[in-house]
């Protein structure tokens, strides 16, 4: 078993804790949680990963777990958040990665794939749509904008901090329970996670994240950087589970398809939380994937 460690590491002006294993001159990748979760959420996959000889590194991001909470919606920007990535790689000395990201970490990945994609060697997602897909999807499939009105309520300032935290996180802890598997979140996961959202500042800023998705145009100047097209370019898989209460299963086939290079497995009896209800098969497809072994079905390309 390779060991994990604590880390702190610095990114886009901020500091963030970090899991680390495996040997220090393997390939790096990178793993991304997503709310409400953190680092840990990986453990299983970071261990796997370890011992086939990458170097793992599985921050807690910005507003999460151990890591600067920083204040003010602007310090959330998708921007930014793909900034902290490229710099935690700096950080270790690395020009290029591998990228593994799930629910909001899977968004700051595909963002990564498009902004800096030239870092890239792999991306690996797990349950969250390309942000194009995502647009596209909810004009087509207006399901999907009834499955996604809880974000348009975490734009209400303060509320929504209220109604989550009420009863020590009670409904903040009944979704991941009711949207997952029995026995996807243990007591001790959901004993973790609850004292994780009662720091000082923690709720506020996983919110903002949310919250944040209202500003990018307005405070995002375009640069000589802003991409003309959103593919990605690097190979890439999306890893899905079909029973996902959150995002249809819709949009992982229109996700992949903005990829030049994708293949797409899905898992038909996970739900949205996939690393922690089928950790093995998880770990088993990133480790394939990311040595360059065929994981899933190839998906053709579509238009962009």
């Amino acid at each position: 078993m390779s060991e994990q460690r604590r880390s702190l590491r610095p990114a886009a002006g901020v500091t963030l804790s970090c899991i680390e294993a495996g040997p220090e001159d393997g390939p790096l990748v990178i793993l991304l949680h997503g709310f409400p979760e953190d680092a840990q959420s990986w453990s299983p996959q970071v261990e796997a990963l370890a011992a086939a000889g990458f170097r793992v590194l599985a921050p807690d991001q910005r507003g999460y777990g151990a890591s600067d909470k920083p204040a003010g919606i602007e310090a959330y920007l998708i921007d930014t958040l793909a900034a902290d990535v490229i710099a935690l790689a700096a950080s270790l000395g690395r020009e290029r990665f591998d990228l593994v990201g799930h629910d909001w970490g899977g968004v700051v990945a595909w963002w990564v794939g498009v902004r800096h994609p030239e870092r890239l060697a792999r991306l690996a997602i797990l349950n969250a749509p390309h942000p194009k897909a995502m647009q596209a999807y909810m004009r087509r499939v207006p399901v999907q904008a009834l499955r996604s009105l809880y974000m348009a309520a975490f734009q209400l300032p303060t509320l929504p901090e209220a109604a989550l935290g009420a009863g020590n996180f009670a409904l903040l802890t009944r979704v991941l329970v009711r949207t997952s598997r029995p026995g996807a979140f243990s007591a001790a996961d959901l004993a973790r996670y609850r004292q994780a959202w009662a720091a000082p500042g923690a709720m506020t800023a996983m919110l903002n994240w949310y919250r944040a998705l209202r500003l990018k145009q307005r405070t995002t100047a375009p640069s000589p950087r802003t991409p003309r097209s959103r593919r990605i370019a690097v190979p890439t898989l999306v890893l899905w589970g079909a029973r996902d209460a959150f995002l249809g299963r819709g949009l992982a086939a229109a996700s992949a398809a903005l990829c030049d290079d994708a293949r797409l497995l899905y898992f038909e009896t996970a739900s949205h939380w996939l690393q922690q209800e089928e950790p093995q098969q998880v770990a088993a497809a990133l480790v394939a994937f990311l040595k360059g072994e065929p994981v899933g079905d190839r998906v053709t390309p579509g238009a962009d």
